[in-house]
């Protein structure tokens, strides 16, 4: 039975994400005693680091002193956070690019056009700043151009109530409808109270997508908070195997190339839950389709309900959404589908229930069309 330490912080849904994907790994195949400690992020390293003799470490390391603790005790080790300098590591994460193109695409696809970010400054946290920056990359490829927010110049940080009110006055200057992604789901919570100190409507003025998918975070949020799932147990699972292999004198550390998880998705809920275009009768389709979508609703039932020939609203819908009357009601299903596809116990056919789709046959080949994979293949995919 190897030893292995973990130091993973259990604050956030984040690090506890984790350690519910380590657990599933050494359940199954580790066979591991496990050292673990409650503590927060950014918490100093703990005292029993420096006497402990074991035969591995999983950690996220936030400082140079934690690096050269885990160092010192020579044994196999995998760092599970993205850090400011290079660490002697093998590193295993969230591919935090794809997050940020993630948050990008869920937004346009509302008809958005104003986009900003909202998260710590440039330079503060490298996970932040790739999230951001392949937010911002993805908006200025698609055409438009996307605001960040900046401190106020200040002699000594600023207070809860101080930075609230610069971001509140930060929000209602921009242009609306307008997209925020958040850097986490924290700074969605600040953006979501700063709109409603200033009156701005969520999401029909400001939608809002944070990442992490910190439930509890997220439904603190007024509205909800929708949020990018970071698939944290796979990293947890991931790391776990490396290690493994590592104590059994695989690969030495600087062989082991980075491995990047690819997220979940996101997780929709109120704050981004809204299609945004001046044409009204598109509007009140977008909105009619993803509140019926899955209940066997057809075109024919969109026309009735906006008052509109086919034609008319077709050609006004791809204008503005750059998708046809059915491929909106395809899409809202498909979500559903990756929504449900995710979720312990259900069948591949109660999904297709759930999700609109006459029969699995079909879910199957408009699935696979879309995606380049069945649903089997890609609920096993991501919860390996």
């Amino acid at each position: 039975m190897r030893h292995v330490a973990l130091l993973i912080e259990t604050s956030g849904a984040y690090g506890r994400g984790i350690l519910r994907g380590i657990a599933k790994y050494n359940r199954t195949i580790g066979n591991w005693s496990t050292w673990v400690r409650p503590h927060g992020e950014n918490d100093p390293p703990p005292n029993w680091l420096k006497n402990w003799h074991g035969d591995g470490i999983l950690v996220r390391i936030d400082s140079k002193e934690t690096a050269d603790l885990v160092r010192k005790t020579k044994v196999p080790a995998v760092n599970l956070r993205v850090t400011k300098a290079e660490y002697p590591f093998p590193f295993v994460s969230v591919d935090n690019a794809e997050i940020g193109e993630m948050a990008a695409k869920h937004l346009l696809e509302r008809g958005l056009r104003h986009f900003a970010i909202y998260s710590r400054p440039r330079g503060v946290n490298p996970t932040l700043d790739e999230r951001c920056d392949a937010f911002k990359s993805s908006v200025i490829k698609a055409g438009f151009s996307c605001d960040v927010f900046s401190n106020p110049k200040s002699s000594k940080p600023l207070g809860w109530e101080e930075q609230q009110d610069a971001l509140t006055d930060w929000v209602q200057l921009l242009p609306r409808p307008l997209g925020i992604m958040a850097g986490n789901d924290e700074f969605g919570l600040q953006v979501l109270d700063a709109c409603r100190r200033c009156s701005l409507a969520v999401p029909d003025e400001v939608a809002v997508v944070g990442v992490d998918n910190d439930e509890p975070l997220c439904e603190l949020a007024i509205p909800p908070l929708s949020s990018i799932d970071p698939n944290t147990e796979s990293i947890g699972y991931e790391a776990a195997q490396l290690l493994d292999r590592m104590m059994a004198g695989g690969k030495s550390p600087k062989d082991v190339k980075p491995i990047k998880v690819k997220p979940r998705g996101v997780v929709t809920r109120r704050s981004s839950d809204v299609v945004a275009s001046e044409d009204e009768e598109v509007a009140r389709a977008a909105r009619f389709i993803r509140d019926n979508a899955c209940q066997g609703l057809q075109v024919i039932d969109v026309l009735a309900h906006v008052g509109m020939s086919r034609a008319s609203l077709q050609q006004r819908m791809k204008q503005i959404l750059g998708r046809t009357i059915h491929q909106e009601i395809q899409r809202v299903r498909l979500h559903k589908v990756k929504d449900r596809l995710l979720a312990p116990g259900l069948t591949i056919k109660q999904v297709a229930r759930e999700s609109g789709f006459a029969s699995v046959q079909y879910m199957t080949r408009v699935f696979h069309a879309i995606t380049g994979e069945t649903p089997a293949q890609y609920r096993n995919r991501r919860l390996k």
